[in-house]
């Protein structure tokens, strides 16, 4: 439940306001619902009521004892700004579809908010998280929240959805703490954010259960608090490829560009490959089935093939914006995409390429195990020929353009 916090008088049971600021409360509220004075009223509904009105840019809001058709013999308020009065009823605008989320109007003479982080920089990191999480929470609900961290120094925000992982951290120096939010009960607080004079974040113990976590964010105007999912998050840090063999730098809007060009070329604009080759300066974007390519100036060192999901390579470079750098191992194992402090894990497609480096890779360690491995005493006289173990040969997996690759996080 959030709670706005709106500087005003009381007045009796009732308070006086701004009315703008009560106005910029409500439209920050993530809530489809207002407790105003113990009566339940429609969000929407009073957030244009009370932009309609004029006249003054004061509001007096009382219990009222007003009955008959007023109010429908309900419970009431009493709204009055300038020569505006009015008659507002328990569950006015409210309506049998609409959402149970509530949001509670608390009035004080002042409310101070002691910031540590910057209220645009969450916001940020939210918009770059949020979009790599689960949709499918019934089947992998840890992955259908966002993970906040604060530890060492930072809040580190996590999102996975089995094939991306999003990571971004900002700096926070006021405690420990841990909470999985689920995705739906974020939505619009990123925009919230972005509007927000000052952001606190905290964490808070206790709840329903003894072990129960919540997640507060305050602001000069709204208080948001979420009771964390309670489940255990993946060890995502052990998911981040370190040892790289090509890397190329170079700009997303450019790259975004060459993505919609070779989409338009796909039969199937909703699952479409993209080769990406790293080396000489340049990286290369092409159809798997060579209807098209282009090629993007970068800073490149060493050289590397990678097939990418094209819907995956999109909303990674957008996520990333600006200049981005692409790390990779080789073409069968996670790639990092990486922009000022935020990294990008992304599962590359089977391909030919990969299939058969993976082959190379997997013979070349099967000839050095057994020499490694077995002891000195055990190896056989000079005398005697030493045969090697035939490495078996991959199972042939086919060539495919729609499917992905395995995942790199489970819940």
């Amino acid at each position: 439940m959030e709670q706005l916090n709106i500087v005003g008088k009381r007045s009796g049971e009732g308070f006086v306001c701004h009315r703008q600021m009560l106005v910029n409360a409500l439209s920050r509220a993530l809530a489809d619902r207002v407790m105003l004075l113990d009566l339940m009223i429609g969000l929407k509904g009073l957030l244009g009521y009370l932009k309609a009105l004029g006249g003054s840019n004061i509001v007096k809001v009382v219990p009222s004892s007003a009955s008959g058709s007023q109010t429908n013999g309900h419970k009431a308020i009493k709204v009055i700004c300038g020569a505006n009065t009015s008659y507002l009823a328990d569950s006015d605008w409210v309506g049998d579809k609409t959402p149970l989320t509530l949001c509670d109007v608390r009035v004080s003479p002042n409310n101070a908010v002691k910031p540590n982080v910057g209220g645009i920089e969450l916001a940020e990191a939210l918009a770059r998280v949020l979009p790599f999480t689960a949709k499918d929470d019934e089947a992998r609900p840890v992955l259908a929240c966002v993970n906040f961290i604060a530890k060492d120094g930072k809040l580190t925000l996590i999102g996975a959805d089995g094939f991306r992982l999003a990571i971004i951290s900002l700096d926070y120096d006021d405690g420990e703490g841990e909470a999985l939010i689920n995705r739906d009960e974020l939505r619009g607080i990123a925009n919230a954010l972005k509007r927000a004079k000052r952001a606190r974040v905290s964490f808070e113990s206790g709840g329903e259960k003894l072990t129960s976590k919540s997640l507060i964010i305050d602001t000069e105007l709204i208080r948001y608090k979420w009771v964390s999912y309670d489940g255990n998050y993946p060890d995502y840090e052990k998911l981040i490829p370190t040892e790289f063999n090509s890397f190329a730098s170079f700009d997303t809007i450019e790259a975004i560009k060459a993505v919609n060009s070779l989409k338009a070329l796909s039969d199937n604009p909703k699952a479409y490959p993209i080769d990406l080759t790293i080396g000489d300066g340049k990286i290369v974007m092409a159809n798997p089935d060579e209807k098209g390519q282009t090629e993007l100036s970068a800073d490149t060192d060493g050289q590397g093939f990678v097939r990418i999901d094209g819907q995956y390579l999109a909303e990674a470079l957008r996520a990333c914006g600006g200049m981005v750098e692409l790390k990779l191992t080789n073409s069968y194992n996670p790639t990092l995409f990486s922009a000022d402090g935020y990294q990008l894990v992304v599962m590359p497609m089977f391909s030919d390429k990969a299939n058969e480096q993976q082959r190379r890779d997997r013979e070349a360690k099967a000839k050095a195990e057994p020499a490694e491995s077995q002891p000195a005493e055990q190896q056989p006289e000079a005398t005697e020929p030493v045969t090697e173990p035939e490495a078996k040969p991959e199972a042939t997996k086919p060539k495919a353009k729609r499917s992905r690759a395995k995942q790199p996080i489970k819940a």
